[in-house]
């Protein structure tokens, strides 16, 4: 039997990792955004871009589904790749946690394909799409803890401010 896949904290800016894999918690358009997308965008340079248009062009027409996964260069980025996802906008009215680890699961599934040996992930979905914190983290370190398998060696959830923190430390300890 194989020991679970660390999971590491961080308060910080998820552009400033040095790891394998940074996911990017991305519109369905591939083509950027604001918040994570957005950063991620300015600070991995054109080369992340031009490969998102090439996979609008290709596979992805009609743009990435909420809770898939596909990766590109890291460009500028201190990393190999990033996997962009697509994670969705809470509605008090509907569960749509599924799709939410559905982000997770995938985005390691890609990481895996990949051969990347450490992952870097944002609170997807807890920003402007509105998931409550709490309740992202839990589904976050729940998903990362069942899914992660090798080659990924670590998975560091990189998290903006000390709220965000706070939250990803209680779901590690209670989930």
């Amino acid at each position: 039997m194989t020991s679970p896949t660390p999971v590491v904290l961080v308060r910080g800016d998820i552009t400033e990792q040095s790891v394998d894999a940074i996911v990017n918690a991305a519109n369905s358009s591939l083509l950027g955004g604001g918040g994570v997308d957005g950063a991620i965008h300015r600070k991995g340079g054109p080369e992340i871009l031009a490969d998102c248009r090439r996979l609008r062009a290709s596979h992805y027409g009609k743009g990435l589904p909420t809770g898939e996964a596909v990766a590109t260069t890291a460009g500028r980025l201190d990393a190999q790749w990033v996997i962009h996802t697509v994670g969705p906008v809470w509605r008090r009215d509907e569960d749509r946690s599924a799709l939410l680890a559905s982000c997770y699961r995938e985005s390691l599934r890609v990481a895996g394909e990949l051969g990347a040996r450490t992952v870097s992930f944002p609170a997807i979905s807890t920003g402007i799409y509105g998931w409550p914190l709490d309740d992202g983290a839990r589904i976050a370190v729940r998903t990362v803890r069942q899914a992660a398998a090798a080659p990924v060696e670590e998975v560091r959830f990189v998290l903006f401010d000390e709220t965000a923190y706070k939250a990803f430390e209680e779901a590690l300890a209670t989930t």
